[in-house]
């Protein structure tokens, strides 16, 4: 029996298991590195989509723009350079990374960067916000699929999800106060924020949700 389009957009409250989720963080498979690989090349689009908007982008690429207009990088290298920093911090927190954790750094960075060079900027309002949604969906689809190989959180994940597990503070009190801090500090660094940033800290969490769901229902028999 077929399900309405509702139901089968219908978000989902946990990381589902799917015939890819590996048992460790470096348990390699062909299947797991590709599905890897095409969520995490998703989110770099995705950026590059909100980024290209003009019309404000998540908080970690505001950060980004605003490196990059300050040193002798493009937006990719700005971008791999704040993870890898981010990914020092895990060392106190004892924290460790895993293959998608390494991959994460290289692969969204890169996407980022081809998608900047292939995705016009717009001036136009109305087609900057068709950017921003476009962009939104794909980071929330890109964050479902790579979430689901179990190979390792993103250096910004990791580190949020260590400094929970260390302090004992709510795990969305200490996103927020992350991304507030680089929200902060990208915006003085001359990063875009606008309405695509407002729409992508109401929108992602329900658009990962969603992703979750529509994997789930394809692979649960």
């Amino acid at each position: 029996m077929g399900v309405s389009f509702s139901e089968f957009l219908r978000p989902h409250r946990s990381i589902p298991i799917t015939p890819w989720t590996a048992p460790s963080r470096w348990a390699l498979s062909p299947l797991r590195f590709l599905v890897l690989f095409a969520g995490l090349t998703m989110f770099g689009v995705g950026e590059a989509f909100l980024l290209q908007s003009g019309i404000g982008n998540s908080p970690w690429t505001v950060l980004a723009e605003g490196l990059s207009l300050h040193l002798p990088i493009p937006i990719g290298g700005s971008t791999a350079l704040i993870s890898c920093v981010v990914l020092l911090l895990w060392i106190p927190l004892r924290e460790h990374p895993g293959f998608g954790t390494i991959l994460n750094i290289i692969v969204i960075a890169g996407a980022l960067q081809v998608g900047v060079a292939i995705i016009p900027h717009q001036d136009n309002y109305l087609i900057g916000l068709i950017f921003a949604l476009i962009g939104i969906a794909a980071i929330g689809i890109g964050s479902g699929i790579y979430i689901t190989c179990g190979l390792g959180p993103g250096p910004r994940d990791g580190l949020m999800t260590a400094l929970h597990n260390r302090t004992g503070i709510r795990i969305g009190r200490v996103r927020l106060t992350l991304e507030i801090l680089v929200l902060t500090a990208g915006w003085m660094l001359g990063g875009t924020v606008g309405l695509g940033t407002a729409l992508f800290a109401l929108l992602i969490g329900q658009s990962i949700a969603i992703c979750f769901g529509v994997v789930s229902r394809f692979t649960t028999r």
